[in-house]
């Protein structure tokens, strides 16, 4: 699994899932990444993200 909001590898048995009323399902590998979700930060703008590292590859 990787995480919704960074992108990185979440080990089995680690991390969080949330399921949303719409049903869709998050996963998390931890608070940080999910307060940042929360507060609709974008994860390919925040610098410690692999998504952001990926983006800017581009």
């Amino acid at each position: 699994m990787k995480c919704t909001f960074c992108g990185a590898e979440i080990p089995r048995g680690r991390g969080k899932m949330f399921v949303k009323i719409s049903g869709q399902v998050l996963y998390f590998c931890g608070s940080k990444c999910q307060k940042n979700y929360q507060l609709k930060r974008d994860g390919k703008k925040v610098k410690w993200t692999k998504k952001h590292a990926e983006f800017k590859k581009k």
